[in-house]
């Protein structure tokens, strides 16, 4: 099936729109775009600049996705976002475009961004994301799949989230925060392992079991970060999935890990 337009909304010359695409009244779709089959904006949608969107995306009204990155140091070119399937932009999500020419803005697939959240310039998301309403992710932040972001979460500029990691709402997350935990606080703290998310993602109870484990040597046996990590690389269950995870996750930090609470 072809696209279907609403008369009122503007299709620059140049967008490419898969089949079954619909644009909404009065949205708004760039010269540069690139729409999915069977992707839909609502009434007052816009998707501008070197923008991909995959199938079965979803922008709702006053969404702007792949406008102009907000970072001072842009010196032009054509850098832009890339999303996959199934995206679900909600009301006044904001997703810019990366900063430096040839980079892109990055999400993978099955995301839901929720209302007046914004993604700033050269962040990397995967997929199967959840994004609370109103939360701020500044440039370069990082987050990997199966992630849940709590309301009016804040999350500083070249932050990582893990895998499986839940921040709390109206949290401040200034270091990297790892895998499987739940941080809270401002700034953020790692206050459990993230029990119920594990569990609706197929975790077993074994699985599980090895997360506590993690979770008590880094946050709960006393040990400096170096003397964690060297004892968690010497666990018994040093080769499964999660450790190796971890000890990944934490080989990578630039930030540093989030520091635990009570």
């Amino acid at each position: 099936m072809s696209a279907r337009i609403h008369p009122s909304a503007v299709v620059e010359s140049g967008a490419e729109l898969g089949d079954d695409v619909e644009i909404g009244p009065f949205a708004y779709v760039g010269s540069e775009v690139w729409l999915g089959e069977g992707t839909r904006l609502h009434h007052h949608a816009s998707v501008e600049g070197n923008t991909v969107l995959g199938a079965g995306c979803e922008v709702f009204p006053y969404a702007c996705i792949g406008g102009k990155t907000q970072d001072l140091k842009f010196k032009g070119g054509r850098p832009g976002l890339r999303a996959g399937a199934r995206n679900v932009f909600r009301e006044y999500v904001t997703v810019h475009a990366a900063t430096n020419d040839g980079d892109f803005t990055v999400l993978g697939s099955d995301n839901t961004v929720l209302a007046y959240s914004h993604i700033a310039h050269d962040c990397v998301l995967g997929s199967h994301i959840v994004i609370s309403n109103a939360v701020s992710m500044a440039g370069h932040v990082s987050v990997d799949d199966h992630v849940v972001i709590g309301g009016a979460a804040g999350i500083h500029q070249f932050c990582r989230i893990g895998a499986y990691a839940m921040l709390s709402a109206m949290a401040k997350l200034v270091h990297d925060l790892p895998p499987y935990f739940i941080a809270d606080g401002t700034p953020a703290e790692v206050r459990a392992i993230n029990k119920v998310g594990l569990e609706r993602n197929g975790f077993g109870p074994a699985q599980v079991e090895r997360v506590k484990h993690i979770f008590r040597i880094l946050y709960r046996d006393r040990l400096n970060r170096s003397q964690a990590l060297a004892k968690l690389a010497a666990h018994a269950e040093a080769a499964s999935p999660e450790f190796q995870r971890i000890i990944a996750f934490s080989d990578a930090s630039k930030r540093g890990l989030a520091p635990g609470g009570s």
